[in-house]
């Protein structure tokens, strides 16, 4: 296993905060299997119109950070440093359980498929406490970072 803190998950993916929504990682298998946990802390901005008196994390937001997980996997090898991932397909996505603030996700990401340099699917389930909160399934695409201009 890998440890990675969150310097080392900005290395590897082009995230940044706000947006950066990992904040730990284990590599379990360099090639098939990732966990990266993230604790909402409360005080992010969307939680005050989502929902004002009932703060709940957008499930939107919940994919996004299994998808980072996914791509800190990928987008972490040498080979693939150039590269950026890009959603194709969200399927068999269930949504469980609300995530509340100060909970922490734990989200578990399992490599169904990858096709070289162009493209990958996974399998990931997040929990909180050992709940399942959500389960999905991505496809994404990789293609190189555009030049800057």
């Amino acid at each position: 296993m890998i440890e990675l803190n969150l310097q080392e998950i900005k290395n590897a993916i082009p995230h940044r905060e706000p947006f950066l929504l990992v904040d730990r990682a284990e590599i379990i298998d360099p090639d098939d299997k990732i966990i990266g946990y993230k604790h909402f802390k409360g005080d992010e901005e969307f939680y005050k119109g989502h929902f004002p008196g009932t703060p709940i994390t957008p499930g939107v937001l919940i994919i996004e950070a299994m998808a980072q997980t996914s791509c800190i996997l990928f987008l972490g090898k040498p080979e693939l440093k150039n590269k950026l991932a890009f959603f194709m397909s969200i399927d068999k996505t269930k949504f469980r359980k609300p995530v509340f603030p100060g909970d922490t996700v734990k989200m578990e990401m399992i490599v169904l498929h990858r096709s070289g340099t162009r493209a990958g699917k996974v399998r990931g389930v997040a929990s909180v406490n050992n709940e399942v909160v959500v389960e999905t399934e991505f496809l994404f695409a990789m293609t190189d970072k555009p030049k800057k201009i």
